[in-house]
Protein backbone atom coordinates (compact mmCIF):
# COMPACT_ATOMS: atom_id res chain seq x y z
CA UNK A 1 0.00 0.00 0.00
CA UNK A 2 1.20 3.41 -0.72
CA UNK A 3 -0.58 6.52 -0.13
CA UNK A 4 -0.27 8.98 -2.99
CA UNK A 5 -0.31 12.79 -2.81
CA UNK A 6 -4.42 12.53 -3.85
CA UNK A 7 -4.85 10.18 -0.86
CA UNK A 8 -2.70 12.74 1.76
CA UNK A 9 -4.55 15.87 -0.03
CA UNK A 10 -7.96 14.45 0.46
CA UNK A 11 -7.31 13.82 4.04
CA UNK A 12 -6.24 17.09 4.38
CA UNK A 13 -9.05 19.02 2.80
CA UNK A 14 -11.28 16.86 5.19
CA UNK A 15 -9.36 17.89 8.39
CA UNK A 16 -9.56 21.42 7.32
CA UNK A 17 -12.58 21.07 6.48
CA UNK A 18 -14.08 19.43 10.08
CA UNK A 19 -11.84 22.20 11.45
CA UNK A 20 -14.40 25.19 10.22
CA UNK A 21 -17.44 23.21 10.82
CA UNK A 22 -19.03 25.28 7.96
CA UNK A 23 -19.47 25.79 4.25
CA UNK A 24 -15.26 26.59 2.99
CA UNK A 25 -14.25 27.95 -0.32
CA UNK A 26 -11.80 25.35 -2.40
CA UNK A 27 -9.26 28.57 -2.05
CA UNK A 28 -9.53 28.93 1.51
CA UNK A 29 -8.86 24.87 1.79
CA UNK A 30 -6.24 25.43 -0.82
CA UNK A 31 -4.07 28.04 1.50
CA UNK A 32 -4.60 25.54 4.40
CA UNK A 33 -3.60 22.39 2.49
CA UNK A 34 -1.02 24.01 0.36
CA UNK A 35 -2.62 22.16 -2.69
CA UNK A 36 -3.00 23.81 -5.94
CA UNK A 37 -6.59 24.91 -6.04
CA UNK A 38 -7.35 23.08 -9.81
CA UNK A 39 -6.24 19.76 -8.40
CA UNK A 40 -7.99 20.14 -5.00
CA UNK A 41 -10.97 20.80 -6.87
CA UNK A 42 -10.43 16.68 -8.37
CA UNK A 43 -10.34 15.43 -5.12
CA UNK A 44 -13.31 17.34 -3.54
CA UNK A 45 -15.12 15.97 -6.31
CA UNK A 46 -14.30 12.46 -5.42
CA UNK A 47 -14.37 12.96 -2.11
CA UNK A 48 -17.96 14.02 -2.71
CA UNK A 49 -18.89 11.37 -5.21
CA UNK A 50 -18.20 8.70 -2.03
CA UNK A 51 -20.18 10.83 0.18
CA UNK A 52 -17.58 12.40 2.24
CA UNK A 53 -18.39 15.99 1.78
CA UNK A 54 -21.13 18.15 0.08
CA UNK A 55 -21.49 21.40 -2.04
CA UNK A 56 -22.53 24.36 -1.94
CA UNK A 57 -23.23 26.25 -4.92
CA UNK A 58 -22.94 30.20 -5.41
CA UNK A 59 -20.99 33.50 -3.90
CA UNK A 60 -20.93 31.74 -0.51
CA UNK A 61 -20.46 28.14 -1.89
CA UNK A 62 -17.82 25.29 -0.85
CA UNK A 63 -17.55 22.28 0.96
CA UNK A 64 -18.77 20.61 4.12
CA UNK A 65 -18.57 17.52 5.72
CA UNK A 66 -21.48 15.66 4.83
CA UNK A 67 -21.50 14.02 8.51
CA UNK A 68 -19.99 14.22 11.84
CA UNK A 69 -16.16 13.39 11.95
CA UNK A 70 -16.07 10.74 13.88
CA UNK A 71 -18.60 8.86 11.37
CA UNK A 72 -15.26 9.13 8.76
CA UNK A 73 -13.30 6.40 8.87
CA UNK A 74 -9.78 6.96 7.53
CA UNK A 75 -9.92 3.68 6.57
CA UNK A 76 -12.86 3.78 4.15
CA UNK A 77 -11.74 7.30 3.08
CA UNK A 78 -7.87 5.42 2.12
CA UNK A 79 -9.57 2.22 0.13
CA UNK A 80 -12.06 4.77 -1.42
CA UNK A 81 -9.07 6.93 -3.15
CA UNK A 82 -6.00 5.19 -3.32
CA UNK A 83 -7.80 1.07 -3.41
CA UNK A 84 -6.28 -1.85 -1.51
CA UNK A 85 -4.16 -1.59 1.60
CA UNK A 86 -2.64 -4.33 1.45
CA UNK A 87 1.17 -4.69 0.31
CA UNK A 88 0.98 -6.95 -2.04
CA UNK A 89 -2.29 -8.52 -4.03
CA UNK A 90 -1.44 -11.96 -3.04
CA UNK A 91 -2.88 -11.05 0.68
CA UNK A 92 -5.09 -8.55 -0.89
CA UNK A 93 -8.92 -8.90 1.03
CA UNK A 94 -10.56 -6.93 -2.22
CA UNK A 95 -8.27 -7.51 -4.86
CA UNK A 96 -6.65 -10.75 -4.62
CA UNK A 97 -4.33 -12.17 -7.17
CA UNK A 98 -3.01 -15.64 -7.80
CA UNK A 99 0.83 -15.84 -7.07
CA UNK A 100 2.72 -18.72 -8.45
CA UNK A 101 4.69 -19.04 -5.53
CA UNK A 102 1.87 -19.38 -2.83
CA UNK A 103 2.57 -22.95 -4.31
CA UNK A 104 5.75 -23.03 -3.36
CA UNK A 105 5.30 -22.37 0.28
CA UNK A 106 5.99 -18.24 -0.39
CA UNK A 107 7.05 -17.47 3.18
CA UNK A 108 6.66 -13.53 2.39
CA UNK A 109 2.97 -14.44 2.23
CA UNK A 110 2.43 -14.20 6.06
CA UNK A 111 4.68 -11.23 6.44
CA UNK A 112 2.09 -9.21 4.10
CA UNK A 113 -0.71 -10.00 5.81
CA UNK A 114 0.55 -8.97 8.76
CA UNK A 115 1.35 -5.67 7.56
CA UNK A 116 -2.05 -5.83 5.93
CA UNK A 117 -3.99 -6.63 9.06
CA UNK A 118 -1.76 -4.09 10.81
CA UNK A 119 -2.16 -0.81 8.68
CA UNK A 120 -6.58 -1.90 7.92
CA UNK A 121 -6.92 -2.21 12.07
CA UNK A 122 -5.18 1.37 12.45
CA UNK A 123 -6.83 3.06 9.46
CA UNK A 124 -10.52 1.37 10.48
CA UNK A 125 -10.25 2.20 13.75
CA UNK A 126 -9.15 5.98 13.52
CA UNK A 127 -12.01 8.59 12.44
CA UNK A 128 -11.11 11.85 11.29
CA UNK A 129 -12.57 12.60 14.93
CA UNK A 130 -9.54 10.85 15.93
CA UNK A 131 -6.85 12.99 13.61
CA UNK A 132 -8.70 16.07 14.90
CA UNK A 133 -7.86 15.22 18.30
CA UNK A 134 -4.68 13.67 18.18
CA UNK A 135 -6.25 10.23 19.51
CA UNK A 136 -4.35 8.36 17.50
CA UNK A 137 -3.97 4.55 19.19
CA UNK A 138 -0.99 3.06 18.88
CA UNK A 139 -1.06 -0.73 20.13
CA UNK A 140 -4.48 -0.53 21.95
CA UNK A 141 -2.99 3.24 23.61
CA UNK A 142 -3.33 6.86 22.59
CA UNK A 143 0.05 7.80 21.14
CA UNK A 144 2.38 10.47 22.60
Amino acid sequence: MKISSKGEYALRSLIVIAKHNRVIQIKDIAAETLVPPLYLEQILLQLKSHGYVVSKRGVNGGYMLKSTPGEIIIGDVVRDLEGPLAPMSCVSVTSYEYCPLEDQGCLLKPLWSVIRDTVAELLDHTTLEDLLTGNIKRSGTAAE
